[in-house]
């Protein structure tokens, strides 16, 4: 029978207590990884990045290792105890995953139950040592791909795009991703970043090249940001428009409207939580870009006058981003996504207000559901005729029309430039006021 996680007293010493307890966190209680990991924020940065490659692991790799321990046990691994799960997953994620010595990790794990939920530490010692003597034989490609991803997604990535490009997906989420920049001046910083140009100009830098972010070079000058290649592409659809009045809605942490500022328009940047504005506000000082930052809700915002072009990168479920968030298929759902989409509707109709005759909205989402995307954008305009689609040129992704849909939208998977490292799923359209 399953107990409320244990909250022990002291704070975490290493990077396997933090890992358990911040898998506890999202797998129990809907957690992000991210806010899950926060609590070690006074570890060693070394043992915080080994508790989030470990989490992140588990998380990656969660199917395969569930299904490996479950012939290890007399009852159904789902009838364990939560703590008992944690333990256990840890540790198959080191050994057939991470390939750490075995027998360190056994002790290593045994240890971390002594320390967080004793009363497992030999049922923990009795399985992880069972699992070094018989482990599994390693699934297929598309068997570790259905086994990874849950019911929910698998059945929606299928129905999409087809069964090979939903493997092909999975496939992707199960990798480390690599570290993608957007920099004002891409050449100068591309050999002191170590990074390649990819086509759209994004500059990337391999998975596992290592480094806290904030000591690369020309972080400190504001040279640049993080920016996966695909979240770049939604803000460079409004080029047209560049230098005129733009309005960017939902616009916390600031990337995109850094994108516009540096383009040269003059940007409103609109964001409803103050603490995400002060990010917002604290990113474009450190980058020496200028964005008029208001707080407000998108849904009742207004302005004096209509804008030359508006970006509305929607809140939604971020299925889009599962590379980089690998804990999103466990905390979420598809009734998620149903709940996302009247918000979506009434931000989207709240932006087509805002924009000038001839102007141009561009509706963005990181999703890779179609509700989220397509249907929002057929949706509006077929109760809206005074928006038109502006079709997206190749041209304007790098020249790959891979990325263009048959109606002229941007739609990338995680599974495009997978030979570089793949891209984060986005939905764009862009439409012009008629």
């Amino acid at each position: 029978m399953s107990r409320p996680p244990e909250t022990p007293a002291h704070p975490p010493v290493n990077g396997r207590a933090l890992a358990y307890r911040a898998l506890r966190a999202i797998l129990e209680q809907g957690e992000s990884l991210d806010a899950a990991l926060s609590g070690g924020a006074k570890l060693p940065a070394r043992e915080r990045a080994f508790a989030h490659t470990l989490a992140a692991t588990v998380l990656r790799h969660l199917g395969e290792i569930d299904s490996a321990l479950a012939p290890l046990l007399k009852q159904p691994f789902k009838a364990l105890a939560h703590d008992a799960r944690a333990l256990l997953r840890l540790g198959a994620a080191q050994t057939l995953i991470l390939k750490t010595p075995p027998h360190a990790t056994v002790a290593a794990t045994v240890d971390l139950a002594k320390a967080e939920a004793p009363h497992f530490a030999g049922l923990t010692n009795a399985v992880l040592r069972r699992l070094v003597r018989e482990p599994p034989a390693a699934p297929s490609e598309a068997e570790a791909a259905r086994l990874n991803t849950p019911d929910w997604l698998w059945q929606s990535w299928c129905a999409e795009y087809g069964e090979a490009n939903a493997i092909a997906i999975a496939r992707t989420h199960a990798m480390e991703p690599p570290l993608d920049i957007t920099a004002k001046e891409p050449d100068r910083w591309l050999e002191a970043l170590a990074a390649q140009r990819l086509v759209t100009g994004t500059l990337r830098r391999k998975a596992g090249s290592g480094g806290e972010i904030r000591a690369l070079p020309g972080y400190d000058d504001g040279a640049w940001w993080v920016q996966d290649a695909a979240a770049a592409m939604p803000a460079r659809l409004l080029a047209p428009v560049a230098g005129g009045r733009v309005l960017d809605l939902c616009a916390a942490p600031g990337g995109k409207a850094a994108q516009l500022a540096l383009m040269g328009c003059m940007v409103t940047a609109v964001e409803r939580s103050e603490s995400r504005a002060a990010l917002l506000r604290g990113n474009l000082a450190r980058l020496g870009l200028t964005a008029n930052v208001v707080v407000a809700d998108a849904e009742t915002f207004a302005c004096d006058e209509p804008a030359d072009g508006v970006l509305l990168d929607a809140p939604c479920t971020a299925t889009g981003t599962i590379r980089r968030h690998p804990d999103i298929p466990w905390r979420k759902s598809a009734v998620d996504v149903g709940r996302m989409a009247p918000l979506q509707a009434r931000l989207l109709d709240r932006a087509a207000t805002l924009v000038r005759p001839k102007g141009l909205l561009v509706y963005a989402v990181c999703s890779l559901e179609r509700t989220e995307g397509p249907s929002r954008i057929a949706e509006f305009l077929a109760g809206n005729d005074s928006f038109r689609r502006r079709a997206i040129e190749p041209s304007e992704v790098g020249g790959d029309a891979r990325l263009i849909t048959a109606d002229g939208d941007l739609r990338t998977l995680p599974c495009h430039w997978a030979e570089s490292g793949g891209m984060d799923g986005f939905y764009a359209a862009r439409l012009e006021r008629v």
